[in-house]
């Protein structure tokens, strides 16, 4: 992928806040985290990956933006709305797959293709058996379209609009160099009402899904069964809140991430069946939920691997006197997209 001149700074439109990344690249390659913002969005502003409140996400990006000089941006994509497949198709030169490739889309899209933006990349030729893999994505242009209008409106400048499971990867490979060809390496981005999957082996992505589920369950769980506030629940989620905890709340933790972990156990045994790969040997999580311990310990429980959590801020120093570093810190893997966002350069080929 070729890039040219400054990063884009990362924005990350969320289901329950707006994170904010923007990183400085001097010549020799060294990275700063220069910005970090972060504006939480009320209830039911993004449902279902549709925005329902677009004034207060417009609010929330002027917000974090009102000092700001630089407005070039990158965005993200997700949910229902995009298609990402790997594909098998004949050897060919690269004229020869831009002239063919509507027409596999077609086969396996399904979108009508009027509608749609399609993107795709070879990730490797198997050159003994004349065929190829390719990963082909499709977002609707009409998703697009409004994301890029919400920022227009906000006077930012978007130039990239990325997706969820690439932005978690670009983080993951800067962070901790490419992933070994012998291991597969499962990336999960667990957000407030969706979680990414996408799992690599032999280096590149080899399978991707949105699970319609996140931490929104757990804290709508421990708000019917205490009959207390959303805000109370949330805070009881993430180990706080005023006083002292109810002793029901683990217990209750435990038994709502059980749905989610179990929903993500189907997809990795989906996988195994149906890739012919035999072993899952990493999973690195991200997004807010992440930080929920007991949804760590029940996919590595169902999975039998170990679970870790991404160090988004590996990829860049945080430069203490622009960024808040304590607030950074406490949001780091809520963080990972923007992060991932906030690599993509100002003149560069979008995947």
């Amino acid at each position: 992928m070729a890039s040219e001149g400054k990063n884009l700074i990362g924005v990350d439109i969320g289901s329950s806040s707006i994170k904010v990344v923007e990183i400085a690249e001097s010549r020799n390659g060294e990275r700063k985290l220069v910005q970090f913002g972060y504006h939480p969005l009320p209830r039911e502003t993004v449902v279902d990956g549709h925005v329902m409140n677009s004034g207060a996400i417009i609010e929330g990006l002027e917000k974090l933006f009102h000092k700001q000089k630089r407005r070039d941006v990158a965005l993200r994509a997700s949910g229902h709305s995009v298609i990402i497949k790997k594909i098998t198709m004949p050897s060919m030169t690269a004229a020869e797959l831009a002239e063919q490739i509507n027409w596999e889309a077609e086969q396996h899209i399904p979108f009508d293709l009027a509608d749609v933006r399609i993107d795709y990349q070879v990730l490797n030729q198997r050159q003994g058996q004349g065929q190829m893999d390719v990963l082909l994505v499709a977002a609707k242009k009409e998703e697009i379209t409004d994301l890029t209008n919400l920022a227009i409106e906000a006077r930012l400048k978007p130039k990239v609009v990325d997706l969820d499971a690439f932005t978690v990867q670009n983080c993951f490979e800067v962070a901790y160099g490419a992933p070994d060809p012998l291991q597969t390496v499962v990336l999960l981005h667990v957000g407030a009402s969706l979680t990414t999957l996408n799992i690599l082996a032999g280096g590149t992505t080899a399978f991707t899904r949105d699970i319609a589920n996140g931490g929104n369950s757990v804290t709508e769980e421990i708000q019917r069964q205490l009959n207390i506030s959303q805000e109370e629940a949330e805070a009881y989620k993430c180990g706080g809140g005023k006083g002292l905890v109810p002793k029901e709340v683990p217990q209750i933790i435990s038994q709502a991430v059980e749905a989610l972990a179990g929903e993500i156990q189907r997809s990795l045994d989906f996988y195994l069946a149906t890739s012919g790969d035999r072993d899952i040997h990493r999973i690195v999580v991200s997004g807010g939920t992440a930080n929920v311990r007991a949804l760590q310990d029940a996919v590595a429980r169902r999975a039998r691997v170990n679970v870790e959590t991404m160090e988004a801020t590996r990829i860049a120093e945080p430069d203490p006197k622009t960024v808040d570093v304590e607030m950074l810190t406490s949001r780091s893997l809520q963080a990972t997209v923007a992060c991932g966002l906030a690599l993509r350069k100002e003149r560069e080929k979008s995947t």
